[in-house]
């Protein structure tokens, strides 16, 4: 099982609140090989953490986080995205 930390930095203040609990309903809703997600925002920057078994590089939760930023996040930013770490868990 693998624990992936993503991080979206230069996200709109006034948007990425509403983000977060948005993409974390998607994630429940639309992705159950995705476990345990949670996505915060602080600061300018939507963090998400999630777990998988198949994924170890974390570039397909990286697919599926850009893609629900791009979907909840209706005013154009410049944001990036961030491999922040993926661990090896039990």
């Amino acid at each position: 099982m693998y624990r992936i930390t993503l991080d979206c930095h230069g996200v709109p203040l006034a948007a990425g609140a509403e983000a977060a609990r948005d993409i974390m309903e998607a994630f429940r809703l639309h992705y159950p090989h995705e476990n345990n997600v949670v996505c915060t925002f602080e600061g300018g920057k939507l963090r998400l953490v999630a777990e998988n078994d198949y994924d170890p590089d974390g570039l397909n939760l990286l697919d599926e986080f850009s893609d629900n930023i791009s979907a909840c996040i209706a005013e154009p930013f410049d944001g990036d995205i961030e491999l922040v770490s993926v661990e090896t868990v039990r």
